[in-house]
């Protein structure tokens, strides 16, 4: 395979931000009285906020997704950092001539707000949120649409991420899919959806390329 681009997660794959997403929601759970189950949250993690609102606060969710976006910006530059190595791997991806993207269930300001403050912003050919279409991983939808405005083929193309969610929308878009160990699921866990691979380090991608 000719790689010509190179698609990612956000959260829990380039960024560490998945301590801010629990710590957010459990705030948002106490405030509104909803009973914590953190397997219950946390598997959910790599949905849309919106679909996460409606199963845990039903008519309240408007007010759910409100708390949240108020307290994920206001702690967001506290508890969100790039996992070590990802600007060099973007920067050695970019000299091999790969195009690059963010495919993510994250909305709109949210996700800018991220990009711009880890500097992703700078290597990023696209960017696709829950905003820019109207199915979300596991749909491959998302990912068809970056490659779309990349204009580039399933088949040269290698999705990597951090859930489930990541490697089932991959495998159904037709991508090369990796998982990544340092993110949301475990390596068995992710191995239970047969990705093409796993990645201990940012190093092992270029095995793939």
């Amino acid at each position: 395979m000719i790689t010509e681009a190179v698609l990612f997660d956000l959260d829990g794959t380039l960024v560490d931000s998945l301590p801010l997403i629990v710590r957010t929601y459990r705030q948002v759970f106490d405030e509104m009285n909803i009973p914590w189950g953190n397997d219950d949250v946390v598997k959910m993690i790599g949905l849309p906020l919106k679909d996460i609102g409606r199963r845990f606060a039903g008519e309240a969710a408007p007010a759910f997704e409100e708390r949240y976006q108020y307290y994920y910006h206001r702690d967001h530059d506290l508890y969100t950092h790039l996992f070590p190595g990802t600007l060099e791997l973007l920067e050695s991806l970019k000299e091999q001539g790969i195009r690059l993207g963010i495919v993510t269930s994250k909305g709109k300001p949210g996700t800018n707000r991220t990009v711009a403050f880890t500097g992703l912003d700078h290597y990023m050919d696209v960017v696709v949120t829950a905003h820019d279409v109207t199915r979300y991983k596991p749909d491959p939808e998302p990912l068809l649409s970056a490659l779309a405005t990349l204009h580039t083929q399933a088949g040269r193309c290698i999705f990597i991420g951090d859930s489930s969610y990541d490697i089932l929308t991959g495998k159904n878009a037709g991508c090369l899919t990796l998982g990544v160990t340092w993110g949301l699921d475990s390596r068995a866990e992710l191995e239970k959806f047969s990705p093409a691979g796993m990645l201990e380090s940012w190093e092992e991608l270029q095995a793939y390329l």
